[in-house]
């Protein structure tokens, strides 16, 4: 009687265990993501914080307003994870480089790892000059209008989740401390000409990432999809766009993630950008070789060499933006805290490490909860999206960020992901209708209008939807922010 084989059908065997695995968490994803059981996990969440506050700061005349502020503070942080991550994971999960499972944990541990390791401790409290601090010297008038702030901007974020409009936090946080500041000591106390930039952002963002993705779509179309000798072009080309994806997020986590760590000059992150492209360029070219043996000469098959790519470049923008944007988030609530706790409104406070625990794990659980709505409508609803395109998207966030910083200009990471979407799919469109317009005249007739339409690839309806909220955004969150800072004032 001879032995059997063994070796493949353990392999089978171990296989079907980790696809088990995935499953699962799948499977616990959509159920926590329900929402009877989302909203009841958030309540836990937030009295969580709430207790942890009251123990971390003792009794004291000031507790209550600790208490309450970190309550609002997890509150806050829950909307950034439902609404500000869906732009880093969205493209990777629409091209179908992840499962919605895999994006919500990989999201929740660079978030928090991020948040943690490279946040900012110390956070400009007036939300980078918007009012100035002479207008709010009073420590109770600074104490309600940071808690203003932070309660309108994350209404708004919320109510923004459910209409499936991905807005800008810091954006939110700006326009709910001009609003509280406004009705505190007049429209004199802001600085509009920084308000002014921040208007400017709502055009330069969006424009400045669609346009640097449609560029690498376009680049990737004439030099690898459209050649003759597609699995040559792509053993050339594909390690020199990944060498620059890697020097660029080097760069951007350097200028933008990485601030506690270290301080570097925009000259030494290039410099660093540089060197660190270079390498992965060179260590690229043999990995990219031993991918394509055997792959057959059509796009299709190239679209698997970004996949990897594009799955760490969505775990980077995660890491970058819990270094870079926890701190705006989490800001009204340290700068509350110093304030009872100190009696004083210093232009920078530094922020405790409970406060950034609260933003980080709000952060996660707003994600895991009620992220996969928007990451659905980022990766999927706008226009279709596969490895290479979602590739361009995530390729776009990070150098954007890079030029912007170079020209000094104001942008928001929100909006230039979406922006990014949107010009990879108005590329691919006007690309679409100029081919067939050529076809059509080769035979000597014109593009109809109706053929015209049927080559609309991008949703009208979520360029102005998201548009009109981008706008509204200062606005609705100044006015919240006003009103709440009123009611408070009156009352306490």
């Amino acid at each position: 009687m001879t032995d059997q084989p063994t070796g493949p059908i353990n392999r089978w065997k171990t296989l079907d265990k980790d696809l088990d695995r995935i499953v699962l968490l799948e499977q616990a994803a959509a159920a926590i993501s329900k929402p009877t059981v989302a909203i009841g996990i958030s309540l836990v969440f937030i009295l969580i914080c709430g207790l942890a506050a009251l123990g971390l700061t003792g009794q004291g005349s000031g507790t209550a307003i600790i208490v309450a502020a970190a309550v609002f503070g997890a509150y806050m942080a829950l909307n950034i994870g439902a609404n500000d991550v869906a732009n880093n994971m969205g493209p990777a999960v629409g091209a179908n480089a992840l499962s919605m499972g895999g994006a919500l944990v990989i999201a929740a541990v660079f978030e928090t790892a991020g948040a943690l390791i490279a946040g900012g401790d110390v956070v400009t409290t007036i939300s980078g000059g918007i009012v100035a601090p002479e207008a709010v010297a009073d420590p109770n008038t600074f104490i309600w209008a940071m808690m203003a702030a932070l309660i309108a901007s994350a209404l708004w974020l919320n109510l923004a989740t459910w209409l499936g409009a991905p807005v800008s936090t810091t954006h939110s946080i700006v326009g709910g401390v001009m609003g509280a500041g406004i009705v505190a000591a007049g429209f004199s106390a802001v600085n509009w000409p920084t308000m002014g930039q921040i208007a400017a952002s709502w055009v330069i963002s969006p424009l400045l990432g669609g346009a640097i993705a449609a560029l690498f779509l376009a680049f990737i179309k004439a030099y690898i999809n459209d050649v003759p000798d597609k699995l040559g072009a792509a053993r050339r080309w594909v390690p020199v766009l990944v060498g620059v994806m890697a020097g660029a997020f080097a760069a951007y986590l350097s200028l933008k993630g990485l601030k506690k760590l270290f301080e570097v000059s925009l000259g030494q992150a290039m410099l660093l950008g540089l060197i660190v492209g270079l390498a992965v360029t060179f260590a690229m070219r043999p990995v990219v070789r031993r991918q394509s043996a055997g792959m057959e000469n059509r796009k299709r098959s190239l679209k698997k060499l970004f996949s990897v790519p594009l799955i760490i470049s969505a775990a980077l923008l995660s890491f970058a933006h819990g270094a870079n944007d926890v701190a705006n988030a989490v800001g009204p609530l340290a700068a509350i805290v110093h304030a009872v706790q100190d009696a004083g409104t210093a232009e920078k406070v530094t922020i405790p490490l409970w406060v950034m625990m609260i933003g980080a794990a709000g952060i996660s659980f707003g994600l895991l909860l009620f992220g996969p709505k928007l990451i659905r409508m980022v990766g999927q609803e706008i226009t279709k999206l596969n490895q290479m395109r979602a590739f361009c998207v995530a390729l776009s966030a990070s150098i954007t960020v890079i030029v912007a910083s170079w020209l000094g200009l104001p942008v928001s990471s929100t909006h230039i992901a979406v922006g990014a979407v949107f010009g990879v799919g108005f590329y691919r469109e006007w690309h679409a209708e100029r081919r067939a317009r050529q076809l059509k005249l080769q035979k000597g007739k014109p593009l109809t209008a109706e053929e015209r339409r049927r080559r609309k690839l991008v949703r009208r309806a979520h360029v102005l939807g998201i548009g009109a909220a981008w706008v509204v955004t200062v606005p609705v969150s100044a006015g919240l922010s006003a009103l709440l800072f009123l009611a408070m004032n009156a009352a306490f």
